[in-house]
């Protein structure tokens, strides 16, 4: 992984972040070359720099795209909103809950990338999934062309712990199954983007019951073949969509980007400093996203977090994807998601290699090589 910060993990991976979902280059340099000093004094101080570097830059894409606007230049001005949407993201991610400005870059985040899309004229469709009650937010993105006469088979992504719906649509996959003929619905589940920040919704463990939410939507959707949903996820997605999978019958494959096998486990682990964080602040920011008062609670809860018992029942193909360079989830946690699968007709495992390309956690390095693996493989079958 390109470590831009290389003394700082948690720093330089949420600029790799940025440029897997098109960041630039020359642009992040501008916004982190202030930032190399804080770097070196660990992944929780200086966060506040951090924040306010990246939101700046992304508020001056905003004012230049709002300058493309006004000059009768909509793809030009979109280019720019779709930038300044990852930055904000990126900024916002790497803060306490308890940093009020934080909920103002996330809705500004959330605006430039409608802006994007909109200008842009992307196929991306902002949409409401029902849910015991309530409802969480989602984009559909559908498949190049219109759809056949069945409508597009689909596929449900979802986010792991600190990602995002409008982070899920700007990496590789959602793109490269539309070229490939299948959509996708990129859903912030209970726990992430909005559902969490705006809905108050927490993680579960049980994932299925948001799972099969989105296939109670995508059935009654008529552009949509609801004989041929698959489920996918990335980084702790890769828990909850093998979960989702094994409960709810009716999708009919489940491939994960960076296994997960017992994410509970690794808990324990990481209060023994083992391994590398996502984020910073990361004991509260895990209580945050699973509602929980207390590390005392969150501990307690988190063994429920697990495919022990669960893989077993999963009966549908199977795709396995990890890195052998996965600094946060060793490869221990990924080769038994696979070896226990037995129920599944068709498994595979993959291992991306250095040399490869996307080796890193959740392809941090390079996501494009994973996005193309699970697309062909998806392809294939679904």
């Amino acid at each position: 992984m390109f470590r831009y910060f290389p003394t700082n993990y948690v720093w330089s991976l949420s600029v790799s972040i940025a440029m897997n979902c098109g960041g630039q280059i020359g642009e992040i340099e501008q916004i982190c070359a202030p930032l190399v000093d804080a770097a070196e004094d660990g992944d929780d101080a200086g966060t506040e720099k951090f924040f306010q570097s990246w939101c700046t830059f992304a508020d001056g894409l905003v004012r230049q795209a709002e300058r493309d606007l006004a000059e009768g230049h909509p793809l030009s001005a979109a280019a720019r909103y779709s930038r300044a949407s990852v930055y904000y993201l990126v900024a916002e991610r790497m803060q306490s809950r308890h940093y009020a400005p934080r909920e103002a870059a996330y809705r500004k985040s959330v605006e430039a990338c409608r802006l994007a899309i909109e200008h842009g004229q992307e196929r991306a469709e902002f949409v409401e999934v029902p849910y015991e009650g309530t409802s969480y937010p989602a984009l559909f993105v559908p498949a190049d062309g219109e759809p056949p006469a069945g409508g597009y088979p689909v596929m449900v992504f979802c986010n792991g712990l600190d990602s995002m719906k409008e982070m899920l649509f700007r990496l590789g996959l959602p793109r490269e199954l539309a070229r490939r003929g299948i959509a996708t619905l990129c859903v912030d589940q209970p726990g992430t983007g909005a559902s969490l920040r705006e809905r108050g919704l927490p993680a579960i463990h049980d994932s299925e019951r948001w799972a099969s939410a989105a296939v109670d939507y995508l059935e009654g959707r008529p552009d949509v073949d609801g004989t041929r949903i698959g489920m996918s996820g990335v980084s702790l997605g890769g828990y909850y969509a093998p979960r989702a999978a094994a409960f709810e019958k009716r999708f009919k494959l489940c491939a994960v980007w960076g296994a997960n096998y017992n994410w509970g486990e690794l808990q324990k682990r990481r209060l023994r400093r083992e391994g590398e964080n996502p984020v910073p602040h990361y004991w509260d920011h895990v209580q945050w996203v699973f509602g929980k008062d207390s590390l005392e609670d969150f501990m307690a809860f988190a063994p429920s977090m697990s495919l022990e018992g669960v893989a077993e029942r999963i009966t549908v193909p199977f795709l396995v994807t990890h890195g052998e360079d996965d600094r946060q989830i060793p490869m221990e946690f990924a080769v038994p998601q696979y070896e226990n699968a037995v129920g599944s007709p068709d498994r595979h495992f993959k291992v991306f290699s250095r040399a490869e390309g996307g080796s890193s956690h959740a392809g941090a390095d390079n996501e494009a090589v994973p996005a193309h693996y699970i697309a062909d493989w998806v392809a294939d079958r679904l």
